[in-house]
Order: structure tokens, then sequence, then C-alpha cells
């Protein structure tokens, strides 16, 4: 029976809640029919840089207990921001008479593109099928397994080391990414063994997340050619499933070690700041701005730095480049400042670990 109602508990946390906080986002982009796909990958995008702002200093502050002080504070925030997105929703649903869209693409009866459609559910559920059913230990996980199963039994944070469970001296290079903390969290909010949430319960939740993402993505690649959607969502999966030929890869981190914020990172984290790009651009071209993207654009940003302190420097990159492309392009230097603003949680982030 604690199983199942941690089973529960964990559907309400990995699914209903990231779902009802993307809603805050979704209510002002202004859409009549809210697509549940971008409501749950923004979702998990603010809850994540929400966890970062708020473990980080706690870490930093060296507290006693001081897990419990992330547990009661990230809840309490979350559930907020969760109650927020359902008014939100309501309000949205009483004004404008909408109605939810599961992703947010027009329908189609054609035989043909069911097929394909099925196809690639099938290709999905294989993957979550091996995902859990095949899961074995990484190298890594002797550190971050162990770390999210030591925070959970210990109440520190990052004060014990791992391997001996003796004390150590403070961890800036982990500290200043607590994503094994996020599934602690997880682990202390279900009851369940944090070793069984890592390998079993992350992956479930992260995999169609980072589907969701690229299927966003391939909504606005093929605008005028919706045809070729279900084709290209194949592709990627086919491309995932034989992309284990290096332990190093993105496919083999998206599969067999989603459990690590170096897989959230490449498989989820910059896929959507990819996404924001192309929305943002497509306002652009409307002539038209949503402040809310330049804001989820930040939090993607704080989101990479809870998943590694590589984060910093990765994102720092890619929107420095992309921004100088997109000004340059559209010849709006406006739009470089902004992506530049959006840069500063990676860059206190990395002054952080330089100065301490």
């Amino acid at each position: 029976m604690a199983i199942v109602a941690g089973c529960f508990i964990l559907c309400i946390w990995l699914v209903a809640v990231p779902l009802l906080t993307g809603a805050v986002p979704a209510f002002f982009l202004g859409r009549r029919k809210p697509s549940l796909a971008f409501m749950w990958t923004s979702g998990y995008i603010l809850s994540w840089a929400l966890f970062q702002l708020v473990t980080v200093p706690l870490v930093f502050l060296r507290i006693p207990q001081g897990f419990k002080a992330v547990v009661v504070l990230f809840a309490g925030l979350s559930l907020a921001l969760a109650a927020v997105g359902a008014l939100l929703l309501i309000r949205l649903g009483r004004k404008r008479a909408w109605r939810l869209s599961p992703v947010g693409g027009e329908s189609d009866g054609s035989g043909q593109r069911r097929i394909y459609w099925g196809i690639f559910l099938i290709l999905v559920v294989l993957q979550l099928a091996l995902a859990v059913g095949m899961t074995y230990q990484d190298g890594d996980d002797a550190y971050y397994v162990a770390i999210s199963t030591l925070t959970e039994s210990s109440n520190t944070l990052y004060e014990l080391m791992p391997y001996s469970m003796g004390a150590t001296g403070f961890d800036m290079r982990h500290g200043l990414a607590p994503f094994p903390v996020w599934i602690a969290f997880l682990a202390r909010i279900s009851g369940l063994p944090t070793v069984s949430v890592a390998h079993v319960a992350v992956p479930l939740a992260l995999l169609p997340t980072t589907y969701l993402i690229f299927y966003q993505i391939g909504r606005q690649l093929f605008a005028k050619r919706k045809e070729q959607l279900p084709l290209f969502l194949c592709f990627t999966a086919i491309l995932v499933i034989f992309g284990n030929y290096s332990i190093y890869t993105a496919e083999n981190f998206m599969l067999a070690r989603s459990r690590q914020g170096k897989s959230a990172l490449g498989c989820i984290v910059i896929p959507m700041v990819l996404l924001l790009f192309f929305l943002i651009l497509d306002q652009v071209e409307k002539k038209r701005e949503l402040w809310v993207l330049w804001v989820l654009l930040g939090a993607a940003v704080t989101a990479a730095c809870l998943c590694t302190t590589l984060g910093t420097m990765l994102m720092c990159l890619l929107l420095g480049v992309t921004g100088l492309c997109v000004a340059a392009t559209y010849r709006r230097p406006g739009l470089a400042v902004k992506t530049a603003l959006c840069c500063i949680p990676a860059l206190l982030y990395a002054a952080l670990y330089f100065i301490m």
C-alpha cells in the first residue's frame, strides 16, 4: 500500500505539478488552446530553475538539516506556483471558452499518418521499457545516486563523502549543480527508495519530456508540411535507439543515464532553448514580442546550472552565438541585448565558482 501511495505522489510531482506550473507561461502566450506539451515542458524548466534558486543558497549556508529546509521551501513554492497556474487556467476558461489541446496540433484523419504516429508511440514505449527493465549501474552512479541516497537519509547537503560517508570540505563543483538533490527530494516526498526513484521514476518522466520538446521543435520545422512531422519523430526515435555506439553520446545519456544532470542538460534543457528561440523568432517575424518567452529562456539557463556546472559555460556560448546571429539576421541589436540578459544566471553561478 505504501508503494502505491508513493507512486501516486510521484505522479503528482512529476506530472500534475509541472503541468500546472507550465500553465502560468501558457496563459501569457495568449493562445486559445493551451498546449499540454508546452505546459509540461515549460513546467519542468520553471520547476528546475526554482529548485536551483532554493537549493544553492542553502548549500552555501551549510545550515544543520539543510535538506529538510530544501524540501519545505521548494515544496511550498512549487505548490503555490502550481495553484497560480490552476487559477489562471480557470480564469482563461471562463474568459475565452478555451479547451486544452493535447499537443497543440490539428487533427488529421489520414490513415498513413496514423500509422506513422502509431509506430512512433511504439518506439517510445519500447524505449521506456528498455530504460526501466534493462537499467544498469553506471560508473557515475557511485557518486550521483550515492549522494542522492546520502542526502535523503542524512538531511545534509554535500557535507558527507558518498564513498565513505565521512565528513568532507565544501564541494563547490557539485554543490552548484544539485540535480541529485532534486532526486532526493522526490524520494523524500514520495517515501520510495532513492535508487528506485533514480532508476525507474526519473526515466519514465524525462524521456516523454524529451520527445515532447522534439515534437514542438518539429512543429516549427514542418509548419507548412505537417504530414512529415510523425516521420521526423520516428526518425528521431530510431536515432536514439541506435545511438549507443559510445557511452558519451546524447542518446546513451538519454536512455541509460537519464537520472544524471548531464543527461537532463543535453536532452531537455538545450533542446528547450532551441525551441524557445524558434518561438521567439516566430514572434519577431510577426512583429510581436512575448516577454514570457524571454523569462522562460532565463529559466532554462538557470535549469542548465542545476544540471551541471558545465552548463554555465555551455549556455553562455549557445546564447551568445545564437543571439549575435539573430541580431545580425534581423538587424535588431535589442535581441542580442535580451539574450545577454538571459545569461545573467549562468554568469553569476560561474562567478561564484571562481570566487569561492
